[in-house]
């Protein structure tokens, strides 16, 4: 009897913590109302046909054995693999469709949604169900699209698009995830349409952070960068090149910043100003300091600003893509402010992680 199923796995926002995952550090992260979605009907035979539409792309493999890659980024197949290895057998293939609201390369985690998406359709089509654990998704996922090809990111994106709502994520293995309380809304985000190199920026922001961090575990006693202040580092800045001091102490800043979040969220009703207030200075650093903003999502923000939003920031790992605005009860003046400033304001709103939507048994042969 042939299988229908169709599952959905969410983009996210940072509001904080922006490169900061991959030092082991904290982020705080939102899955928003945007989705990668698959639906597919089983076959009588192993192999998947996948349409992708919005890309005018297709592929067609056989999961039931190492599915071998046609270059890096490969998502769909290494998820595929990483999924063999981790105990999920393939018995029956089927004809997919993958469609996206999220705007693709901007720095909304479209393509670890995809990637999480994958990795809960095919244990659905193969079990009827999700994976034991939203975390497992999230672990498989990273295996897929960062270990698997060797890249610098970290997990946020997996877990927040794998579990959904506002999370407090401590990157620190063993990583730890705590729902925060807060009821937000009154998000914007903003695709400035300018294309990103995630890989790119993220390497080139892990670089010059590590050349600084060897700089202080060779000066500072016990350094840990969870815990050292910025005035016991501050006399060794000068040992460093130029582009890692700015980096890293605009890292103290935003861990910092990260922390006040945590208490500020951890209340059902957060004080809105207060919250504009810290994400603004947030972006300051990533601007200033982490040198990951561009001139027009400057623009743009400013120009949410001018509308009525209390703050906002860069979104993902910069160097263009999105920017979001946080205006409540002005959303859509936010948004024709940022669609004037050249870019495309969409209006968004947290939502769950990954979902599983459907799954039958149809009539038919």
């Amino acid at each position: 009897m042939p299988r229908r199923v169709t599952v959905s796995a969410p983009g996210r926002i940072c509001l904080f913590g922006e490169h900061q995952d991959f030092l082991g550090l904290s982020v705080i992260a939102c899955a928003i109302n945007l989705d990668i979605r698959i639906t597919g009907t089983s076959r009588e035979d192993t192999r998947f046909a996948i349409d992708m539409p919005d890309l005018d792309r297709s592929d067609e493999f056989d999961a039931a054995r190492t599915v071998p890659y046609h270059g890096r980024r490969d998502y769909i197949r290494s998820a595929t693999n990483v999924c063999s290895r981790n105990g999920l057998q393939f018995t029956r293939g089927f004809d997919c469709t993958i469609r996206g609201t999220i705007p693709i390369n901007a720095g909304a985690s479209s393509s670890s949604a995809l990637t999480v998406a994958w990795v809960s359709f095919a244990w659905a089509t193969q079990t009827g169900a999700l994976p034991e654990s939203h975390e497992m998704i999230a672990r498989l996922a990273h295996l897929a699209e960062v270990v698997e090809f060797g890249e610098p990111g970290g997990m946020m994106d997996h877990y927040t698009s794998a579990i959904g709502g506002l999370l407090y994520i401590d990157c620190r293995e063993p990583i730890t995830v705590e729902r925060l309380p807060a009821k937000l809304d009154g998000f914007v985000l903003g695709d400035s349409l300018e294309p990103k190199d995630t890989t790119g920026v993220l390497g080139k922001s892990r670089s010059a952070v590590e050349t600084g961090l060897a700089v202080l575990r060779d000066r500072v006693a016990d350094f840990d960068f969870r815990t050292t202040t910025l005035a016991e580092v501050e006399p060794f800045l000068g040992e460093m090149p130029e582009e890692s001091r700015r980096r890293i102490v605009a890292n103290f800043h935003n861990r910092e910043i990260c922390r006040d979040a945590r208490k500020l969220l951890s209340r059902p009703a957060p004080d809105s100003e207060t919250l504009g207030r810290l994400l603004y200075a947030h972006h300051e650093h990533l601007r200033d300091g982490i040198g990951v903003s561009t001139p027009k999502i400057d623009r743009m923000l400013d120009a949410a600003m001018e509308a009525g939003a209390l703050g906002g920031k860069v979104n993902g790992s910069g160097g263009g893509g999105t920017m979001f605005a946080y205006a409540p009860g002005r959303q859509e003046e936010v948004k024709e402010a940022l669609d004037a400033a050249g870019g495309r304001g969409i209006i968004v709103s947290p939502r769950e992680g990954a979902t599983l939507l459907e799954c039958v048994e149809e009539e038919g042969t």
